[in-house]
């Protein structure tokens, strides 16, 4: 789970970037107030990388995925962007999970057939 959280971690990163840089084109927003909250979310998508299997860390994530849809407000295209995003995130977490299951599985078969096939020997 944690790889996958982290690329669409990652991605997030650049795209609160970019949505910085065409922020700042709105003459109702202060540069600094942009750059502060951006900083802050590119700053927490970041964090949340090395979160994501500890408690809280998806919750987090949900706030960072809700925090994005709701900056459509000042940069519209992130409506849709954030949207986007939030199904990356559910898909992250879904599948890693069934992927950190498997790997589970597998590893405690793993560690079972050694025993298995030397008390048949």
């Amino acid at each position: 789970m944690r790889t996958l959280c982290s690329s669409t971690l990652i991605g997030e990163f650049f795209v609160i970037g970019f949505a910085g840089l065409v922020a700042m084109k709105d003459a109702d927003l202060s540069t600094s107030t942009v750059w502060t909250v951006c900083g802050i979310a590119m700053l927490l998508s970041l964090l949340l990388c090395g979160m994501v299997t500890r408690p809280g860390g998806v919750a987090l994530g949900w706030a960072l995925q809700i925090a994005l849809v709701a900056s459509g407000f000042f940069v519209p295209i992130m409506f849709f962007l954030g949207v986007l995003f939030a199904a990356l995130w559910w898909a992250s977490v879904h599948f890693g999970r069934k992927v950190d299951e498997a790997k589970a599985r597998f590893a405690a078969q793993a560690g079972q057939a050694p025993a298995g096939s030397a008390d048949a020997a």
